[in-house]
């Protein structure tokens, strides 16, 4: 049973600050900008994220898929396949995604600050 106060906290959870813990990081809006192109296969991504370890690489696709961001479908093939994808959910991030990286481009300068 949650006493009062987890109530209270859960009752005041900001939603931007949830998207933020999802979405969030180093490596995931990478992962979602890259397959916003569409489905692509685990080394199409460690490639296109080259310092991004295999070991993150693949903890941070299940917290996506998790969350249902990803989708992740296995080949029973030899050898395996895997492949991800993007949820209808996360395709609805396109254009966040999009104003983002306006917003970052208009805004911080090269040191990464806000100018």
């Amino acid at each position: 049973m949650k006493d009062s106060k987890e109530e209270d906290a859960g009752a005041h959870e900001c939603p931007v600050e949830t998207v933020i813990e999802i979405i969030g990081g180093k490596w995931k809006c990478q992962i979602i900008h890259f397959l916003i192109g569409g489905t692509r296969r685990f080394g199409e991504i460690r490639r296109q994220i080259p310092d991004v370890s295999q070991r993150v690489l693949t903890r941070k696709l299940r917290e996506l898929e998790a969350h249902g961001i990803v989708i992740r479908t296995v080949y029973a093939e030899v050898p395996p396949r895997t492949e991800y994808s993007l949820t209808p959910t996360g395709q609805s991030l396109e254009p966040v995604m999009q104003e983002l990286d306006r917003w970052a481009q208009a805004n911080l300068g090269s040191s990464g600050g806000v100018v």
